[in-house]
C-alpha cells in the first residue's frame, strides 16, 4: 500500500468523524438559542414618568425579566432585549414624586415577537407589540385579553 492511499483514507475518516460531529454539536444549540425581541420606550409625555417593566414565564410564572426607569419629556430608552419565548410582559408608569401607579397593562410575547414599543403618553399607556410575519400589531389590551380568553380550553372541556 502506498503512502499517498494511507494519507488519503485517513483524511476521509477524520472529516466524516467531524462532520458527525459538528451536527450534534448544531443541533445542541439550535435547541437552546433562542431569539430576543428589543422594547424601545418613548415618552410623548409633558411630566417626568418611572416605568416598571415585568415579564414572566407563562408555564411556570417565573419572574425573567425586571427593569426599572425613569423617563423624561421627550426621551426614548432602549432597555435590554426580552427573552422570545412565551411569557407575559407587563408595563407599569408610577407617579414620580407618590410612586403611586398611573396605569398598567400587559401583553403576551411569544417566540414570533419581533419588537415591543411602549410609547408614554399624558393620559395613556401604549404598548406596541410586532409579530413578524404573521403582520399583526396588537396595541389594545382589551383586544389582547379577548384574543387569549379564545385561546384558551374550557375548564368543562366544552
Amino acid at each position: 500500500m502506498n503512502r499517498r492511499t494511507v494519507l488519503q483514507s485517513a483524511s476521509a475518516v477524520g472529516l466524516l468523524s467531524l462532520a458527525g460531529c459538528l451536527s450534534g454539536v448544531q443541533e445542541h444549540f439550535e435547541g437552546n438559542v433562542q431569539g430576543i425581541v428589543p422594547l424601545e420606550i418613548h415618552s410623548e409625555a409633558d411630566s417626568q414618568y418611572n416605568i416598571q417593566l415585568e415579564a414572566y414565564e407563562r408555564e411556570t410564572n417565573r419572574q425573567s425579566y425586571d427593569e426599572g426607569y425613569s423617563v423624561t419629556p421627550g426621551e426614548t430608552v432602549g432597555p435590554p432585549h426580552l427573552s422570545a419565548t412565551d411569557q407575559s410582559f407587563r408595563v407599569t408608569t408610577l407617579e414620580p414624586q407618590s410612586g403611586a401607579t398611573v396605569d398598567s397593562q400587559e401583553v403576551s410575547i411569544t417566540s414570533e415577537t419581533q419588537l415591543v414599543l411602549i410609547y408614554i403618553q399624558e393620559d395613556d399607556l401604549v404598548i406596541d407589540v410586532d409579530r413578524g410575519e404573521q403582520g399583526e400589531t396588537i396595541d389594545d389590551p382589551d383586544e389582547l385579553a379577548d384574543r387569549n380568553e379564545s385561546d384558551g380550553d374550557d375548564e368543562d372541556g366544552l
